[in-house]
């Protein structure tokens, strides 16, 4: 089986992106430290989002890539190229690993750096409580039997929302906001509450345990 039929066939997903051409290094630089802040993934070069193959100049896409892993990627990224062929057009795939240590920052339209991850399709910002809960993980500690008052009151507004925007959880508790972002940090650390981040916004919701 042609190894880049099989990967086309299998569309834009969390792990994969087409790219009809690079030609914006920060942007790519975005979806590349995504991958490496998630799960890792292959970006595929020369083929658009529909999955039709056009081709590229593999070299100058790769100098591109380079420059976008070494310069706009924070720490720099490592990344593994190899060059693929439908018929006479030329794809290049660029594979990256998830990184061991996270989180890997790209530079924004701003020129501030910022931290992106990958849900599904998309390339989306992480917020401060992902990035707080990579660094618990470096030290986590061990889910308590019990919760104080406090905790209990942030655990059952989310339970009683079914799942809740963090500026909502502020309002709704009332709560010193540094407070509330420790705890949830702990939280998720502790998989006590899941977080999903959508296109629409990053939700909460109480784990089912």
């Amino acid at each position: 089986m042609d190894i880049l039929k099989s990967y086309i066939r299998e569309g834009e997903h969390q792990t994969q992106d087409f790219k009809f051409r690079v030609d914006d290094a920060k942007k790519i630089a975005r979806t590349l430290a995504a991958f490496a802040n998630t799960d890792g993934g292959r970006l595929l070069i020369g083929v658009k989002d529909n999955g039709k193959v056009v081709g590229v100049n593999p070299e100058e896409e790769f100098h591109v890539i380079q420059g976008a892993a070494s310069m706009y990627c924070k720490p720099e990224l490592k990344v593994k190229t190899q060059i693929m062929q439908d018929d006479h057009k030329l794809v290049l795939e660029v594979t990256v690993d998830e990184a061991a240590r996270k989180p890997i920052k790209a530079l924004d339209d701003n020129d501030v750096w910022k931290t992106y991850v990958r849900r599904e399709d998309h390339t989306l910002l992480a917020n401060k409580i992902l990035v707080g809960v990579w660094k618990k993980q470096r030290n986590a500690s061990s889910t308590p039997q019990t919760f104080d008052e406090d905790e209990q009151l942030i655990l059952n507004t989310i339970k009683n929302e079914g799942q809740i925007t963090l500026s909502k959880l502020y309002r709704k508790t009332k709560l010193k906001k540094s407070y509330i972002d420790r705890l949830l940090i702990l939280f998720v650390t502790w998989e006590v509450v899941q977080m999903n981040i959508t296109p629409a916004g990053t939700y909460f919701s109480v784990s089912d345990v």
